[in-house]
C-alpha cells in the first residue's frame, strides 16, 4: 500500500475507534442526584428513564406535596445530571472526528474533496 493509502486507513481506524468509545461510552451514562437533606436518591440512565430511587425514613414527615417535590427535583436533577454526561461524550466525538476543528452547530464538517470543488 501506498503511503497516502496507509494514511487513509488509519484515518478511518481512528474515527471508527472514537465511534466505539462513544458508544460504549454512552451505555455507561447515569445520573444521580441526592437531596441536601438526604432524604431523596434518584438514579436514571443514558435515556433518563428512573432506574433507582430511595427515600429516606425521614420523608414521611414531610406534606405529600413536599414530598412529591422533592422527589421530582431529583429526578429532574439525575436527568440533568445524565445529560451532561451524554453531551461531553458526543462533544468528544465530534473533536475526534473534525481533527479537533469547531463547526457551528448542525453543521458537518467539510469532507475530505471539500477542497477541489
Amino acid at each position: 500500500m501506498s503511503a497516502e493509502m496507509d494514511a487513509l486507513v488509519a484515518g478511518v481506524t481512528e474515527k471508527l475507534e472514537a465511534l466505539e468509545a462513544a458508544l460504549y461510552g454512552l451505555k455507561q451514562v447515569n445520573g444521580k442526584f441526592t437531596t441536601e437533606d438526604g432524604l431523596v436518591t434518584a438514579e436514571v440512565n443514558s435515556d433518563g428513564a428512573l432506574v433507582d430511587l430511595r427515600l429516606d425514613e425521614g420523608i414521611t414527615a414531610l406534606p405529600p406535596a413536599d414530598a412529591a417535590q422533592l422527589i421530582l427535583s431529583a429526578c429532574r436533577q439525575a436527568t440533568e445530571t445524565a445529560g451532561e454526561a451524554r453531551s461531553n461524550i458526543i462533544a468528544t466525538l465530534n473533536e475526534s472526528l473534525t481533527g479537533g476543528t469547531a463547526h457551528p452547530p448542525g453543521e458537518l464538517a467539510p469532507g475530505p474533496d471539500s477542497a477541489r470543488r
